[in-house]
């Protein structure tokens, strides 16, 4: 464990000498879209990235993450893909929805959407979590097997200053900014009177709520060296009372 004195937490840390390899998302998929695949999985990872490029998807922007990446994965693996440019990645959401409604991907199942939710292990109802991840367009399955997008800005961040941790609080804000819903961490601007953004460092409250919504958040308030204040969520890894919600539309 290394204590950060940019975000006042403790985290899980490697020195840098005891890195030995680094496993490249990019490279792995295009090995496996140039290469023989060997099993089931990489074939539906191979369907399904050639689904994307008919779509007009470019697949030079998009990397295998997950098990599949070090190639450890199992009969039971997820395909766990990431987005390293912005457009890139709402045109894989569009293209997932689109396919969904053509039924060429199917949408998770109630087993499926349970069995999410329990990994999850989220402040949320079950209803709640269902009715924000079904518009997310990040999760489908083909051939039976779950496919999960995520997006990672490849243009390096710099705007983290150093934050004090003031205590846990729950506040109900409206988002007047969503571009960063899916970065990590993802960050809503929000009209409060006394906090600028909301922060969530756990994926399940990426891309929660959009602009113009007003959303329910609770989580660890800190404050940066200048005064300026920010919510997180997702303070430690379990998140426990910890969540962010919509509370301007009706769940169901």
């Amino acid at each position: 464990m290394h204590y950060s004195s940019v975000l006042d937490a403790n985290l899980h840390a490697v020195p840098l000498n005891n890195i030995i390899k680094h496993h490249i998302p990019k490279q792995r998929l295009s090995q496996l879209m140039q290469f023989a695949r060997h099993d089931p999985i990489e074939e539906d990872l191979f369907q399904f990235c050639k689904l994307l490029q008919k779509n007009g998807i470019d697949l030079t922007q998009i990397g295998i993450t997950g098990s599949i990446l070090i190639g450890v994965h199992s009969s039971s693996s997820d395909i766990d893909l990431v987005c390293y440019n912005r457009a890139v990645f709402y045109q894989c959401r569009q293209v997932v929805r689109d396919l969904i409604s053509k039924e060429i991907l199917q949408g998770l199942n109630d087993v499926e959407w349970k069995e999410s939710f329990a990994r999850r292990a989220c402040d949320l109802s079950i209803t709640e979590y269902v009715w924000h991840e079904q518009r997310k367009y990040n999760k489908a399955i083909i051939n039976g097997r779950k496919i999960d997008l995520s997006f990672v800005d490849d243009k390096k961040f710099n705007g983290q200053g150093n934050y004090q941790k003031l205590g846990m609080v729950t506040i109900r804000c409206l988002v007047i900014d969503d571009t960063y819903a899916f970065d990590y961490p993802a960050m809503y601007l929000v009209e409060h009177e006394q906090i600028v953004s909301v922060v969530s460092f756990t994926a399940t409250y990426s891309g929660q709520a959009t602009k113009g919504e007003v959303i329910e958040v609770s989580g660890a308030l800190e404050q940066d060296e200048s005064g300026v204040k920010r919510l997180v969520v997702g303070s430690n890894r379990e998140a426990q009372g910890e969540y962010i919600k919509v509370v301007s539309a009706k769940f169901g």
